[in-house]
């Protein structure tokens, strides 16, 4: 069977950006936003993004805006999910430091449009935030759980939101986790190849028959230290979330397995970093005993996909390796760091710091 056979959903993983011309996207601006001013192209994995700064005469600086693009491979439906998931937590808890969607002239949060290739696209404008990537900041105990803490309040925000995007078969869905394992090829190393492997198949016996019993709701799903903003002066206050398009209708116990997955220091403890996680986030929104019971075959699990995934795309991207790599060594240390905890030490520690029974 082919890869794409068994893993179809990561063909969009695998497709080559799609960039607009500037000029094109200047005239959405004028024409759909009524804004203008200088566009400064910004990163990303598919999407065509801008930065805007709009002159306002009755302010003495710029407004800034991003402006963003969809990938002609994603439905309207997909966009759809994040731009009401936006407007929901807007809704919900006004204060979570999100985007803000910006409606056109007539009232629209999106509208999809032709691009000079022929090829539809999604449009959206969101306020811009500032603040420091979390990578370039300094890393605390009291910020990480600020970042539970964030998370626990953003899953509470979406708790009842509903959309049939969030069915959709998604790459990077924990849920089927074990799809990665043809991936796997493309590690070479047989030490590492075995680590990740005993992983999956702790997720495959332990975790996998139980997620369909577990609360299930939208979640982020891409919770990672890329994806947050920190105050520039002050690195425990988490000034920003970004990058919501990878949410998916999942096990909320997920929404906590990725972003712990990224908290864990390569020589640290691994097991306390997880809990400490837990416990702040549990905290604020209390989780189950059978959800403490699968985190860490859910936070392996994902460790898995990042190496798995990553290690694929850069042997289909070589041009792009380094930034598709960017996680992978550190990743690989995670999960060595997890492979040496017992899931009966992890169940009884977890449950132990969040008083469950």
């Amino acid at each position: 069977m082919k890869l794409v056979d068994a893993f179809p959903e990561a063909a969009v993983l695998s497709a080559a950006a799609a960039p607009v011309p500037m000029a094109w996207a200047a005239s959405l601006l004028r024409e759909r936003y009524g804004l203008a001013g200088p566009l400064t192209p910004l990163s990303g994995e598919r999407d065509a993004n801008f930065l805007l700064h709009a002159a306002d005469a009755k302010q003495a600086t710029p407004r800034q805006y991003m402006l963003k693009v969809s990938h002609p491979l994603e439905t309207p439906r997909v966009a759809d999910f994040q731009t009401q998931a936006l407007l929901h937590i807007a809704a919900r808890d006004p204060a979570l430091p999100v985007q803000r969607i910006v409606p056109t002239v007539d009232g629209r949060p999106s509208f999809d449009a032709e691009a000079p290739d022929g090829a539809r696209r999604v449009v959206r404008l969101f306020s811009y935030l500032p603040g420091l990537p979390m990578p370039q900041a300094r890393r605390s105990a009291a910020q990480r759980a600020n970042v539970a803490r964030t998370l626990a309040r953003l899953d509470r925000a979406l708790a009842n939101l509903r959309h049939p995007a969030g069915e959709l078969e998604l790459p990077w869905d924990i849920q089927r986790a074990e799809r990665v394992h043809g991936l796997l090829a493309h590690v070479h190393d047989p030490a590492r190849r075995a680590l990740a492997e005993r992983a999956l198949d702790g997720f495959v016996l332990r975790a996998k028959p139980l997620l369909s019993g577990l609360r299930r709701q939208p979640i982020h799903n891409d919770f990672n230290i890329y994806n947050l903003l920190v105050d520039a002066q002050d690195h425990e206050h988490i000034a920003g979330i970004l990058d919501f398009g990878d949410m998916v209708q999942a096990p909320l116990i997920d929404d906590l397995a990725v972003a712990a997955s990224y908290q864990i220091e390569e020589d640290g403890d691994a097991l306390a970093a997880i809990v400490q996680f837990a416990a702040a986030y549990h905290a604020l929104l209390p989780l189950q005993p059978a959800e403490l019971d699968l985190l860490l075959d859910l936070v392996r699990a994902r460790l898995v996909m990042v190496v798995a995934i990553s290690g694929w795309r850069a042997a289909r991207q070589p041009d792009n390796a380094a930034y598709l790599l960017r996680n992978n060594a550190v990743s690989w240390a995670r999960l060595q760091a997890c492979d040496a905890i017992g899931a009966d030490e992890a169940r009884a520690v977890l449950r132990r710091a969040c008083a469950t029974a």
